[in-house]
């Protein structure tokens, strides 16, 4: 399995994704990122763009953005003002590790990745809509810094060729995130199987970048396996923005990632033993060898005289032939719970 260093063992990483609902406004992008350090996520991720790169003057938006943002204008010109400069991301990144998260983002074009790069940014995020550009990825791998792909609307072998393109540029860390690519994602599109498939093809820690409502698919996602899950969330969901409505709040964001965490304790470590509460439960629900009758010193312990009782603090039921046809060493009233003590 490619290491991938951001991950610990049996814990999601957990991405809050600001990406643009901080609405162009450092304060707002601020105030997410304390959003995310109360909630208790990992890394906070944006997206860096340069809107006269990344769309054209003509290129209008799209359907679930304006029906989430329905004001009349371009794409290019919605990217425009949600744009933030290089100092602001500079101060954007410092404020992020002072809160002890990881400040990661999107890159849309390789100014903003070497941008990025010179902020130190923990790991590069591609986005779906991102991934069958091979040249860009490579760009991207000649850094040597962890990348995360998403991959909604892609098949498998599209897939294979963004890793392989990623490979032979560096080979850095990689992880993959099964995704879907609406906004909100309809549950029963998640084929969260797929991960299962990518993680045998590829090797490297997958999980599931989570456009549906709700946590229950991001549950589902973490006990199947997912290393990482990033969800969006907003400071408002009536906020003005074409990623707002379909975005978590932070009291919402608390409660998915406590969901979260909930399902990482209880995955465990995979050794197969008694957790500490049972141990007082193994006394009173297992058996022990008990005697059936009472027994005189010096007799023979029989198929008869041995039966198996609760509780549990004695010899093990297991055992009970080893028993048979030992002498007692003293007298025993019936319901005595065996020891070896009891025979020679």
């Amino acid at each position: 399995m490619n290491n991938f260093p951001l991950l610990t063992p049996h814990k999601t990483y957990i991405i809050a994704e600001i990406g643009v609902n901080h609405n162009g406004d450092i304060a707002t992008a601020k105030a997410l990122v304390d959003v995310a350090k109360t909630a208790g996520a990992d890394a906070v991720k944006f997206q860096t763009f340069n809107a006269g790169k990344l769309a054209s003057k003509t290129a209008q938006k799209a359907a679930y953005q304006m029906e989430n943002d329905p004001k009349q204008e371009s794409q290019h010109d919605m990217l425009l003002r949600l744009e933030l400069t290089e100092n602001e991301f500079l101060e954007i990144a410092k404020y992020t590790r002072d809160q002890d998260l990881e400040f990661l983002s999107t890159p849309f074009d390789r100014g903003s990745a070497a941008l990025l790069d010179r902020l130190d940014v923990s790991a590069f995020k591609v986005s779906s809509g991102d991934l069958t550009a091979l040249g860009f990825l490579q760009y991207l791998a000649e850094f040597g810094r962890p990348i995360i792909i998403s991959t909604g609307m892609a098949t498998l072998a599209e897939t294979a060729e963004a890793v392989d393109a990623i490979k032979a540029a560096g080979n850095p860390p990689l992880a993959i995130l099964h995704c879907v690519s609406q906004y909100p994602a309809n549950p029963q599109d998640a084929n969260l199987r797929a991960m299962d498939t990518m993680a045998s093809a590829f090797k490297v820690p997958v999980g599931w970048s989570d456009h549906t409502i709700g946590s229950q698919i991001a549950i589902a996602a973490v006990a199947r396996g997912a290393r990482i899950v990033e969800k969006h969330y907003t400071l408002n969901k009536t906020m003005s923005g074409p990623d707002h409505k379909a975005s978590l709040e932070p009291d919402e964001l608390a409660a998915y990632i406590k969901d979260i965490r909930m399902v990482d304790n209880a995955l465990g470590d995979g050794i197969k033993r008694p957790c500490n509460a049972e141990l007082d439960t193994i006394a009173a629900a297992r058996r022990s060898l008990v005697c059936a009758e009472p027994v005189k010193a010096g007799e023979i312990l029989t198929e008869a005289n041995i039966i198996t009782q609760r509780p549990g603090t004695g010899i093990a039921p297991k055992l009970r032939e080893v028993m048979v046809g030992r002498k007692t060493r003293t007298d025993l009233a019936k319901g005595h719970v065996l020891s070896w003590d009891d025979i020679v």
